[in-house]
């Protein structure tokens, strides 16, 4: 590795950053707690020497919670950062003197966390979630296309040697060239699927209350209000993330309001739609739709979903691409090497002290929501 990734302010006496704390060699000391995420599922051989070159890192494998925890509890006075998500009350954050910043790798900011206690401690509160970003907006246009001309559809009935029977591309497939499209969001998600959209010329309008249409024309978009946004899309990508305020936000009114046999895809959160509404717009053939977010993971084998034509199913795999994940490792090591260096991390999202407590995120679980 070049001197220069190694190079740090020597500000304290010991050659690190600002309040870096000295572990072994004199090395800021990282705990790495990633589950869900696996070590190497994250970190690959080249990443994790840098990361060994530069900080001590305390390694807590997810196989005994409790050992974790006592490792945690044991270092926490000296730690510079912690990666994970590791249950962070008030109490423990102050135990964490030199603690710098938590980097969750998870993808969501859990309540766990005592998000007021790290702001006023000046701790940077950083999320992976931009790395799932691009596969997921791939994701949700390829769902659009199948959904427009029913590929997974024609497949089945391929198979099955009902093909010639088959009228759906005939009589019911529609272009996305030139459609008019919806985004309710235009968070990461959103600024990932646009130009993917681009190619395809259409009319794009956005819902997302938490952003100026300024914003939002800056980007060539139409700023437009719930109503309008599902009335007047034949194509609408739900891409808002779960908060306080918008449980349900599409729910049986807002659907109904949908022009006849628009697509709607559905990858970000499950709250944020009435499934049951959902459901039963498809079920009257009023929507088609594709989702892979539900409110139970997995959902059960005698769902009525599993059985629902005009439904396209996927099973919450949208962002889980080993591309992501290293991704996330390769973010993780470029915002760490800032922090030592007595930097701002650029890398990560920063969770947003008006913002973060309003989302509503489960874990990467089997939860319900």
């Amino acid at each position: 590795m070049e001197d220069r990734l190694v190079e740090v302010p020597a500000t304290d006496g010991l050659g690190l950053g600002i309040g870096a704390p000295a572990g072994s060699g004199g090395r800021p000391i990282v705990v790495l707690r990633p589950a869900p995420r696996r070590h190497d599922e994250l970190f690959d051989a080249a990443v994790r020497a840098e990361l060994d070159q530069v900080f001590q890192i305390v390694d807590l494998p997810g196989i005994d919670p409790d050992a974790d925890e006592a490792l945690l509890d044991a270092v926490l006075p000296e730690v510079f950062a912690i990666v994970g998500q590791p249950s962070l009350p008030r109490e423990r954050i102050a135990r964490a003197a030199r603690l710098r910043a938590v980097l969750n790798v998870e993808g969501n900011f859990l309540p766990n966390v005592d998000y007021r206690a790290c702001f006023e401690r000046g701790v940077h509160v950083l999320s992976a979630g931009p790395a799932f970003a691009q596969p997921v907006a791939e994701y949700a246009l390829g769902l659009a296309l199948d959904l427009a001309r029913g590929i997974s559809r024609e497949d089945r009935a391929f198979r099955a040697g009902e093909e010639a029977r088959v009228p759906y591309g005939r009589s019911r497939g529609v272009l996305l060239r030139g459609a008019d499209v919806g985004l309710i969001g235009f968070g990461n998600l959103g600024r990932a699927l646009h130009p993917l959209l681009a190619p395809f010329r259409p009319t794009i309008r956005v819902y997302d209350p938490w952003l100026p249409a300024a914003v939002l024309r800056d980007h060539g978009l139409l700023p437009a209000s719930l109503g309008e946004t599902v009335s007047r899309s034949q194509f609408l990508f739900v891409l808002a993330a779960a908060t306080t305020e918008n449980r349900h936000l599409l729910g049986a009114a807002e659907l109904a309001l949908a022009p006849p046999d628009a697509r709607l895809v559905l990858v970000s959160r499950a709250p944020v739609v009435d499934y049951e509404a959902l459901l039963e717009r498809v079920a009257g053939g009023h929507l088609r739709a594709a989702v892979d977010v539900w409110p139970e993971e997995p959902l059960a084998l005698d769902h009525p979903a599993r059985a629902l034509d005009g439904l396209v199913l996927s099973g919450h795999r949208a962002g889980g691409v080993p591309a992501a994940f290293r991704e996330i490792g390769a973010m993780v090591r470029d915002d760490l090497l800032l922090l030592a260096r007595g930097l701002p991390p650029v890398r990560m999202q920063p969770g947003a002290r008006e913002l973060i407590e309003r989302y509503r995120n489960r874990p990467v679980t089997g939860q319900t929501d």
